[in-house]
């Protein structure tokens, strides 16, 4: 492994300026966190960003955790998947002479920011917040985007901001006829849940919501997953529906961009999980339901955190094999050993090791032993001026890290077949570095790659604390980090110009843990090393996912 430090200042990450420094901008500097929006302000840019980057880098994720009740009471969320939402806007303005980025943010939630300041309660269900004790899970899914049990109607309400998607097909069926900005005819924000909720594309102001069942009245279930995935040439978008019950039952289906109608292409039985993501090859729909099973019967103060069971070694992760094109419905089941997972990275199809007539998809995911990272993400956890924090994280181990994985799923056909094989594992990497959030060139999606990014965990903060490049043909890596300073997820921006896989730039957004603020990072993808940033007068929410969107041409959708 090789290593590019950053000539950027050191710093420890206890010593920022602000107890909960990825929540909240310092009042010293002119904002209050409890502001619904921050107006546009462009910031100040050293170094080069390329012209070929302009364009909107969106970000999405937590922006809040804390609000002061009517009582004087601090109400605290628990669970870093339950913060309150923030959308973020990097506009960045590519002349003969400069490069220019505008920066502007805005809440989603305010309706329950302000249930939460005048009951002092969370009045919703979350993924770890601890919930009503008279309801089940189950119940709480049901219930919690329901537009007939106010306040939820009131599109401010639903907390939804785990991943962005632009241009979603189906949702709006008669478009204006002209796009909001920059070939932007949509944009909408998804959750782990069955719900969207659309945000202005400029202002980021939240102005609809939507479900599942607005695609297709079958899709009805309350569980789907934050990404889902796009065909990189038609745009298409696949997903699942999980409705849980006594029998539970999975429905995957196919949204067309040119016709925007909705298709189910297989509907089947299984056992109920949380499912963060799934895969597309170029003629079948991969879902894997890893070893996330969720108990739905349990009661108490349950989320859907304590609602996963830890997974059982005797127990298999279980692969479905879904055609997306020729109408066959669910055509392969696959078996291997049990992990957990949030992100799968990519899959394709092969010719078979094991018989020429056959074919075998390869699929490469970020795997886990267990699934005790949930926990590693409670807010106790990973504000780094916490003593409980310091704690756990000088006390996490090996099994808590995660690894790039390659599975393989072998000798498939063309005809349908009830009979369940054996996926194994090809080769497993990087656990030193312990990735997470992982992306990669949206070209090469459905095919095969050879570089990927992603951030990582070397134990020298609460969360991140760095950025990996990649190598799948020879397993090597190299990291681009700087003490004190934790990056979000990095997003590919690919030279329109250039020849080579990762010919492009990284853009990520980092935490300075000194100062406080946050600054828009470039790195060159290739190298690793820094061309440029912008720097935000404050502190940027540390967010989840999301989307760059070029001058010229358009992101596939979901990835």
């Amino acid at each position: 492994m090789s290593s590019l430090e950053s000539n950027s200042p050191l710093a420890e990450p206890s010593s920022s300026k602000s107890d909960e420094p990825w929540n909240n901008w310092p009042n010293d500097k002119g904002f209050d966190p409890e502001y619904e929006q921050r107006e546009p302000v462009e910031l100040s840019v050293t170094g080069h960003i390329p012209a070929y980057a302009a364009g909107v880098l969106y970000r999405t994720g937590p922006g809040k955790s804390q609000v002061e009740t009517e009582d004087g009471q601090l109400f605290q969320l628990t669970h870093w998947f339950d913060g309150f939402t923030q959308t973020h806007r990097f506009q960045i303005i590519s002349t003969d002479t400069q490069t220019r980025v505008v920066y502007n943010s805005r809440f989603s939630t305010d309706a329950a920011i302000d249930f939460v300041r005048k009951t002092g309660r969370f009045g919703r269900f979350g993924f770890g917040q601890e919930a009503d004790p008279c309801k089940s899970v189950y119940s709480q899914f049901q219930s919690e985007f329901s537009s007939a049990t106010p306040p939820h109607s009131d599109v401010n309400y639903p907390n939804i901001g785990v991943t962005l998607s632009i241009n979603m097909p189906g949702l709006d069926p008669h478009p204006e006829g002209q796009d909001r900005w920059n070939g932007i005819q949509n944009l909408y924000a998804k959750t782990d849940y069955n719900a969207f909720k659309k945000l202005d594309p400029e202002t980021l102001e939240p102005i609809g919501l939507a479900q599942q069942g607005d695609l297709h009245p079958d899709l009805t279930g309350p569980i789907s997953a934050s990404h889902a995935r796009s065909d990189p040439i038609t745009g298409d978008v696949f997903n699942f529906n999980l409705s849980v019950g006594k029998t539970s039952t999975y429905r995957v289906f196919h949204v067309s961009a040119s016709t925007g109608k909705t298709t189910i292409l297989a509907t089947f039985s299984g056992v109920p999980a949380y499912i963060h993501s799934l895969f597309i090859t170029e003629d079948y729909v991969l879902l894997c339901v890893w070893n996330s099973h969720v108990d739905i019967t349990k009661s108490g103060k349950m989320s859907v955190t304590y609602s996963i069971l830890p997974p059982d070694a005797s127990e298999p992760a279980t692969w479905y094999v879904v055609d997306r094109k020729n109408g066959q419905g669910l055509v392969a089941t696959y078996e291997s050993e049990a992990f957990f997972c949030f992100h799968t990275i990519n899959s394709w199809q092969e010719p078979s090791k094991e018989d020429p007539k056959n074919f075998d998809i390869v699929a490469d995911l970020v795997r886990y032993d267990n699934s005790d990272f949930i926990h590693a993400l409670l807010y106790e956890r990973l504000k780094s001026s916490l003593p409980s924090a310091k704690e756990f994280a000088a006390n996490r181990d090996a099994e808590s890290r995660s690894t790039i994985t390659r599975f393989r799923l072998p000798d498939m056909s063309t005809t349908p077949t009830s009979e369940i094989k054996k996926a194994t594992i090809e080769w497993s990497a990087a656990k030193s570095l312990s990735p997470e959030l992982p992306v990669m060139s949206t070209k090469f999606v459905t095919r095969q790659y050879r570089y990927l990014y992603s951030t990582t965990w070397r134990g020298e903060s609460t969360l991140t604390d760095g950025i990996m490049k990649f190598d799948c043909d020879k397993l090597e890596s190299s990291l681009w980090a700087c003490h004190g300073h934790s990056p979000g997820e990095p997003i590919f921006v690919a030279n329109p110009d250039g020849v080579s896989e990762d010919d492009g730039v990284l853009l990520s957004v980092v935490l300075d843990g000194v100062e406080g603020t946050s600054y828009l990072l470039c790195l060159d993808a290739q190298t690793m090393a820094e061309v440029g940033r912008a720097n935000v007068n404050g502190a940027v929410g540390f967010g989840f996912h999301g989307q760059h969107v070029p001058i010229v041409g358009l992101p596939t959708g979901d990835y």
